[in-house]
C-alpha cells in the first residue's frame, strides 16, 4: 500500500480530515492578513520592497535607517555595505533572540543579500513577527551595483 494512501485511510478511520493535517489554519490566516494588501501596482510596497534608487536616496538624505547584510561571512569578504548604520548578520543567525534585539522598531530596517531572494524570505518572516518597519532591497546587491556609479555615489 502506498504511504499517502495509508495516511489517508488512517485519518479517515480516526475521523480526521487530511485537509486539516495539511497546514496550520491559524498560521495560514495570519499570512492571509499579512498579505491582504499586496494587490496590483502597490503589491511590492505592501510586502516591503525598496528599490536601489530609493535606498540610495534615503542614504543620501541622511534619513535614519539600518541596513542588515544577511549574506554569509564568506560573501561579505568580497564586498559589503560601506555605511555607518549597518549590521552583518547571516540569515542563519538572524532569528536568535540577541540578534532580533538589535533590530530597531522605530526606524526602517533594510535587508540586503545578493539577489533579494534571502532578504524576501527573511523580511516576510520578520514582518510576520511584527517588524512592520522591515524593507527588502529589491534585487539585492545585483541591482544596487548596477544602479550606483560614480555620478550617483556622491
Amino acid at each position: 500500500m502506498k504511504p499517502y494512501l495509508s495516511i489517508t485511510l488512517l485519518c479517515a478511520f480516526m475521523g480526521m480530515s487530511t485537509q486539516a493535517m495539511a497546514y496550520d489554519t491559524q498560521l495560514a490566516q495570519s499570512y492571509q492578513q499579512q498579505f491582504s494588501q499586496a494587490k496590483g501596482a502597490s503589491a511590492g510596497k505592501a510586502i516591503g520592497l525598496i528599490s536601489a534608487e530609493a535606498f540610495v536616496k534615503q542614504l543620501q538624505s541622511n534619513k535614519a535607517m539600518l541596513a542588515v547584510d544577511i549574506r554569509t561571512p564568506q560573501e561579505r569578504q568580497i564586498f559589503g555595505l560601506a555605511m555607518e548604520n549597518k549590521l552583518n548578520i547571516g540569515i542563519d543567525e538572524l532569528f536568535t533572540p540577541e540578534n532580533l534585539a538589535q533590530l530597531p522598531k522605530d526606524k526602517p530596517v533594510v535587508l540586503v543579500c545578493k539577489s533579494g531572494a534571502r532578504a524576501m524570505a527573511a523580511g516576510t518572516a520578520l514582518r510576520h513577527l511584527g517588524y512592520d518597519n522591515v524593507k527588502i532591497l529589491k534585487g539585492g546587491y545585483g541591482k544596487l551595483t548596477k544602479y550606483v556609479g560614480p555620478k550617483i555615489a556622491k
